[in-house]
């Protein structure tokens, strides 16, 4: 597969920043990984809007994400696909089982710019949609600029439904 002129443009942090906002997003939940920490979290720890916090281990922030939607805050957990992988019984047990609007964002660690998630060469990568797929949540890939249009409403689809959603990020914002 070719890469397009938007995903050789890359995505701008910025933009995916306004649209976090854009949908309501009050708490960014985050263990700092590789995939999004130059583009997406060093700019929101320089911010307030939205707050950031700061954790170890990606399940506290499934945890925490539950807490804020109950209280009627609307957070999201920022994390890389490992995180995920380790983190998927909370994941299973909090977002599924109790059907609450747990909103992740997941940057898809040493993706290929351009190819599927499904033909990447890197395992890890390969296997998170199909595990999504089997948990019924809801994903969305953000490839290139054009995708971040899709990352508002999906949390307002999570909120409405209360339904956990993946926005997958497939290359480093910058």
């Amino acid at each position: 597969m070719s890469v397009s002129a938007g995903a050789a443009a890359g995505l701008s942090g910025e933009s995916i920043i306004r649209e976090i906002k854009a949908g309501g997003i009050q708490f960014v939940v985050s263990v700092p990984d590789i995939t999004t920490s130059e583009g997406l979290l060093r700019p929101l720890a320089k911010g307030t809007d939205p707050r950031l916090i700061r954790i170890c281990k990606e399940d506290e922030g499934v945890a925490i994400c539950a807490g804020l939607s109950y209280t009627g805050k609307r957070g999201l957990l920022l994390i890389q696909q490992t995180g995920l992988l380790d983190s998927i019984n909370a994941v299973r047990g909090v977002a599924v089982e109790y059907q609450l609007p747990i909103c992740m964002m997941v940057g898809l660690l040493e993706k290929e710019v351009g190819v599927p998630p499904r033909q990447s060469k890197k395992y890890g990568v390969r296997i998170v949609e199909p595990i999504l797929e089997a948990m019924g949540i809801a994903y969305h890939e953000i490839e290139e600029q054009a995708d971040v249009a899709k990352i508002r409403p999906a949390i307002d689809k999570a909120f409405a439904d209360s339904k956990p959603v993946v926005i997958l990020i497939g290359q480093r914002p910058s």
